[in-house]
């Protein structure tokens, strides 16, 4: 079952990539929607699962302040690793996305390992905003310059990572104490991403109240996916 799982996030993330690609005269949208989800995955998966986790090895305080440091790590690294490179910040926003995604495969592989009843409910969860971080990939490399050849390239690698992440865990188990920390440091990755990059742009390349609309629908989607999820 667990392999059919992992199949399933390949296939949703794939869908919600080529979606993106096939609507590129659209991107405006496609940013918009874009930052809500990934701010929604934020806010709504990533933090809550981070606090949940993370306070039971450790405090509250250190968990907000890793996702400080994940938030701010980020901002550094986008401008001034990737400064002077065109599409360098979308590589860099698609490979965070891809390495969120094989930790996601490794949630699922890890949850199945606790019981079939857990693993299920992660693997809702995984494949409920799979959608959007096809969506998410796509958007960074075309946001940075990229082609349809190098957005495509990136989808695949992202869609592929939850399966090799399900994989990984039959070979080894991440400690439970560190996963908290971890989902705190791509928070604040994300929060960076979506704030400061696709929102403001979004608006730059079309500033309508759709817009707007978008952006809000993609939190939303996230937040409905993540809480019926939890059900």
């Amino acid at each position: 079952m667990i392999i059919f799982i992992a199949i399933g996030a390949f296939l949703s993330t794939s869908l919600g990539g080529l979606f993106a690609i096939k609507w590129r005269d659209r991107l405006h949208l496609i940013l918009g929607f874009s930052a809500g989800a990934l701010m929604g995955v934020a806010f709504f998966d990533l933090l809550p699962e981070a606090v949940d986790i993370g306070q039971r090895y450790w405090s509250l305080r250190t968990v907000m302040l890793t996702v400080a440091i994940g938030y701010f790590l980020y901002m550094a690294l986008h401008r001034t690793v990737f400064k002077h490179s065109h599409d360098g910040g979308g590589r860099f926003g698609a490979g965070s996305l891809s390495i969120h995604s094989f930790l996601d495969g490794v949630g699922i592989g890890i949850a199945f390992q606790v019981s079939a009843a857990v693993g299920l409910i992660v693997a809702i969860a995984v494949l409920a905003h799979d959608f959007s971080d096809g969506i998410n990939t796509v958007s960074l490399i075309f946001r940075h310059g990229g082609d349809k050849v190098q957005a495509f390239r990136w989808l695949m690698i992202d869609a592929t990572a939850p399966i090799l992440g399900v994989v990984s865990t039959f070979l080894f188990i991440i400690p439970e104490a560190y996963v908290g920390l971890v989902l705190a440091l791509f928070c604040g990755f994300f929060t960076f991403i979506g704030s400061s990059d696709l929102l403001p742009e979004s608006h730059h390349r079309h500033p309508t109240s759709w817009t707007t609309v978008a952006t809000i629908i993609g939190a939303a989607v996230v937040f409905l996916a993540v809480h019926f999820a939890n059900l």
